[in-house]
């Protein structure tokens, strides 16, 4: 017979101390912690056009998430199984700009199940390595990097001359586009750099010929 004790009877109850308050509380600081350093770490390293804030605090916010998600999985081999159906449903639209930002991405939701497997010593050290490499090789500055120079010429005589002058200055000079209208030429060359000093466009820019000289760093995918 069914006793009033047996209808309230639920698993949701049972399944309250299933992961001590304790834990929680370790585990959820140690993710704010981690998800801050990597916050600072993804700020350091910015190299795009426009920094987004917002993007940063979801590196923090998306350690900690995922951190209450995998205790939670952990403790129960049946919501495991729900949750990876639940998750699988989840689609995300937002593009994402820089192909760095993945990396921060997946070291956000790396850190967050290794501290709640319990694994610290390796969601602590495996953070600071990857956060020292990020700064050293991120952060490195290079001459070779390429540029593009865009350059106004008022005759062929002139062309030549400035083509001849950037190949005596740089380490390449390729050109990608030219551009012919009536009384000018315009031409876009990639260049790298010998050193790092960009004084040479200047001396281009006051050639006779040569109406203007425009030096853009460039990157593959947008100039700035």
């Amino acid at each position: 017979m069914t006793t009033f004790n047996d209808i309230f009877k639920s698993s949701f109850l049972e399944n309250i101390a299933s992961v001590s308050v304790l834990d929680m509380v370790i585990a959820l600081i140690l993710a704010f912690g981690l998800g801050l350093f990597i916050f600072l770490i993804y700020k350091k390293t910015y190299q795009g056009v426009m920094y987004s804030s917002s993007f940063g605090v979801t590196l923090v916010a998306l350690t900690m998430i995922t951190t209450v998600v995998i205790l939670a999985v952990t403790s129960n081999v049946v919501l495991s199984l729900g949750m990876v159906g639940a998750l699988s449903i989840v689609r995300f639209r937002t593009a994402i700009k820089e192909p760095l930002d993945i990396a921060f991405l997946f070291w956000s939701i790396a850190v967050g199940i290794v501290l709640a497997a319990g694994m610290i010593p390796l969601a602590v050290a495996g953070s600071v390595i990857i956060g020292i490499i990020l700064l050293v090789f991120v952060n490195k500055k290079s001459h070779k990097n390429p540029y593009i120079i865009v350059i106004s010429c008022v005759n062929h005589d002139s062309e030549v001359e400035a083509k001849r002058f950037l190949d005596s200055v740089t380490e390449k000079c390729v050109i990608k586009s030219k551009t012919v209208q009536s009384g000018t030429i315009e031409l876009n060359m990639e260049i790298r750099l010998k050193e790092d000093n960009t004084d040479f466009v200047n001396a281009l820019a006051n050639m006779n010929g040569v109406n203007s000289a425009v030096l853009v760093s460039y990157n593959g995918e947008y100039m700035g």
